[in-house]
C-alpha cells in the first residue's frame, strides 16, 4: 500500500458519499435509470449482485450459477482497492443490487459506504472471521475467510431468492469441495514450507503464508514502515538487503502491483543472494476465472520456490 493510500481512501469515501447524495437529490432522470435497471434484473429472475473486487465476485458467481448476475467493480491489476476512486456509475451499481459483497477491514471503504446506503444484503468478507479495520485486509488469501464468506453469500442468496434455496445449497457444497481440495494442497505443501523463514515487500500474502505455516522474517523496521503506510528509511532498506545477503531469509514474496524503486532494491538483493522470489499481485489476474484456481496456482509457486 502506498504512502498516499490514507488520503486517497478518504477522497474515495468522500466521492462515494457525494455521489450517493447527488443520486438521492437528483431529479427523475437518475431515478428512472435505476428503476429501469432494477426492472431488467427482476424480469430476468436473477439476483443482482455487486462485488467490490473480482476475487470475491468470482466466489459470488460460483455460488449462484445462472441464478445470479454478478458485476465486479474492480477487475484490473494496475490499481489496488486501497487507492481506487469510484465513479458515479460504480456507486450507482450498488443502488440496484440485492446482494453486495465487499472485502472490509478498510480495504474498500468506498464500496462499504456505497452498499450501506442501499437495501442490498451486505456481505463483508473480513467480518466473517472477526477481522477488523487495522488488521491485515488481504483476507481472500485466508482459507478461513474464504470458507466463511462463501457461507455468508449463500445465506444472502437464500434470503433473497428462497424458491431456489436448494440450488444455492448445492452450489455451496460444490464450492466447498473445491476449497477442501485447495486446503488439502496447502496442507501437503506445508510439509515443505513449515517454519520456512520468508520476507515480503508488502504483507499481501500473509494469510496464505500463515496457512502454509511459514515464518515471517521480514526485518522489523521495514515491516513496521509498510504496516504504517510510510516509506522505509535508508537504514530499513539496507537492513533488509543485508538480511537477504546473509541467507537467513529463504524466500521473498513480492507484490508486483506495488513495484517501485524501493522494491527494486529489495528484489535486486534477493536475486544477488539467490533467494527465490514468489511474485504475485493483489488483484486476481485475468487468466484466472475464480479465486480458488488463483490460490491453487499461488500455492504451486510457493512449493516450487522451496529450495
Amino acid at each position: 500500500m502506498s504512502i498516499m493510500s490514507n488520503a486517497k481512501r478518504a477522497l474515495a469515501i468522500a466521492a462515494a458519499s457525494a455521489t450517493l447524495f447527488s443520486m438521492a437529490a437528483c431529479g427523475s432522470s437518475n431515478a428512472a435509470g435505476s428503476k429501469s435497471d432494477s426492472s431488467s434484473a427482476a424480469s430476468s429472475g436473477k439476483i443482482e449482485v455487486v462485488a467490490s473486487i473480482n476475487q470475491w465476485g468470482s466466489v459470488a458467481k460460483d455460488l449462484g450459477g445462472s441464478n445470479v448476475e454478478v458485476t465486479n467493480i474492480m477487475t484490473k491489476t494496475n490499481v489496488e482497492a486501497h487507492d481506487y476512486e469510484p465513479t458515479s456509475q460504480d456507486v450507482a451499481k450498488f443502488g440496484t443490487a440485492k446482494v453486495a459483497v465487499v472485502n472490509g477491514a478498510d480495504y474498500d471503504p468506498w464500496a462499504t459506504k456505497a452498499a450501506q446506503s442501499t437495501k442490498a444484503t451486505l456481505v463483508t468478507a473480513a467480518e466473517t472471521a472477526g477481522i477488523r479495520e487495522g488488521d491485515n485486509p488481504h483476507v481472500w488469501f485466508s482459507a478461513k475467510v474464504r470458507s466463511n464468506t462463501a457461507d455468508a453469500i449463500t445465506a444472502a442468496y437464500q434470503k433473497a431468492d428462497p424458491s431456489h434455496k436448494d440450488d444455492y445449497a448445492k452450489f455451496n457444497k460444490d464450492w466447498h469441495a473445491k476449497e477442501d481440495q485447495l486446503e488439502s494442497k496447502i496442507k501437503d505443501t506445508s510439509s515443505k514450507t513449515e517454519n520456512l523463514p520468508y520476507a515480503a515487500t508488502e504483507s499481501v500474502a500473509w494469510y496464505l503464508a500463515d496457512d502454509l505455516k511459514m515464518t515471517d522474517a521480514t526485518p522489523k523496521g521495514y515491516a513496521q514502515a509498510s504496516a504504517n503506510e510510510s516509506e522505509p528509511t535508508p537504514a530499513d532498506i539496507k537492513d533488509f538487503q543485508d538480511t537477504l545477503k546473509v541467507g537467513s531469509i529463504k524466500m521473498l514474496v513480492f507484490n508486483s502491483q506495488e513495484a517501485n524503486s524501493t522494491t527494486d532494491q529489495i528484489t535486486g538483493a534477493a536475486k544477488d543472494a539467490n533467494v527465490p522470489i514468489v511474485e504475485l499481485t493483489e488483484q486476481m489476474l485475468k487468466q484466472y476465472t475464480n479465486l480458488l484456481d488463483w490460490m491453487s496456482a499461488l500455492v504451486d509457486q510457493f512449493a516450487a520456490a522451496v529450495k
